[in-house]
């Protein structure tokens, strides 16, 4: 087990040292895109919105937005990023010849998407608080959370790159599958008065109960209550997906 966490590690350093040789270009997208939606929804929409769960919008969207980034940054890692690598580049049958095998090139990517996710959760975590849009008390749970989703969202995109037959059909999977959880997560508006198919989908999404814990966590409202049910939920789908994900991506690893 040392040995497969060891050989694992190394995989993911390597995907480490590649991103940090352009760190600002790779990072600056994270903490830019949440900054705006939070400036012309929280801010300027918000003007015009009454308060929201007792909250201002500003303060209503700002935990949905943190956990976000955990979403977008695993799944364009382990859908395009890891296709390229597997499919453009043969990154995986280079490593293939060491003595790293496909078991530790998948845990790899786990390691490295969940450290991914943890590290962009915490820079956006970090300018809320600074900024006064959440409690602060309990920012310091937001890495593990941003870690938990990206592990479920990184997992989703490891099945979609199982699933296309070319690089241009995981817009179709970002359309039918990732924005719907993106818009209908409960970080704009409430959940609980949609349409009822539309809450029972939400409720299969990894993302909605990253979303409703990160909001029970920065609103500092009954952490125990979310941790117990969303909590749950979100380990349950996130060892589902990642047990999927092993099954369908580790035989394409040997082509």
């Amino acid at each position: 087990m040392l040995e497969t966490f060891s050989l694992s590690w190394r995989v993911a350093v390597r995907h480490w040292l590649i991103f940090r040789k352009d760190l600002f270009a790779n990072v600056s997208p994270t903490i830019i895109d949440p900054t705006l939606f939070l400036i012309c929804l929280g801010l300027g929409l918000g003007a015009y919105v009454n308060q929201v769960e007792g909250l201002s919008y500003a303060r209503y969207v700002a935990p949905g937005l943190a956990v976000s980034t955990a979403l977008f940054t695993a799944f364009f890692e382990c859908s395009y990023n890891f296709y390229v690598r597997l499919t453009f580049e043969n990154i995986y049958k280079a490593i293939l010849t060491t003595p790293i095998g496909p078991r530790e090139i998948l845990f790899g990517e786990f390691i490295w998407i969940v450290l991914k996710g943890m590290g962009m959760t915490s820079m956006v975590t970090l300018w809320l608080v600074v900024f006064g849009f959440c409690h602060w008390e309990y920012a310091l749970l937001m890495p593990i959370l941003g870690g938990l989703v990206s592990f479920a969202c990184g997992a989703l995109g490891l099945i979609a790159s199982s699933l296309v037959k070319n690089i241009n059909q995981f817009q179709t999977v970002y359309s039918l599958v990732i924005s719907p959880m993106f818009f209908f997560s409960g970080i704009f508006f409430p959940i609980k008065d949609l349409f009822w198919p539309l809450r029972w989908l939400a409720n299969l999404s990894p993302f909605y109960h990253g979303v409703s814990l990160g909001q029970h966590i920065l609103w500092a409202r009954e952490l125990g209550v979310g941790l117990a049910i969303h909590g749950s939920a979100l380990l349950a789908l996130s060892f589902l997906l990642g047990a999927i994900a092993y099954r369908r991506v580790h035989p394409l690893l040997y082509k």
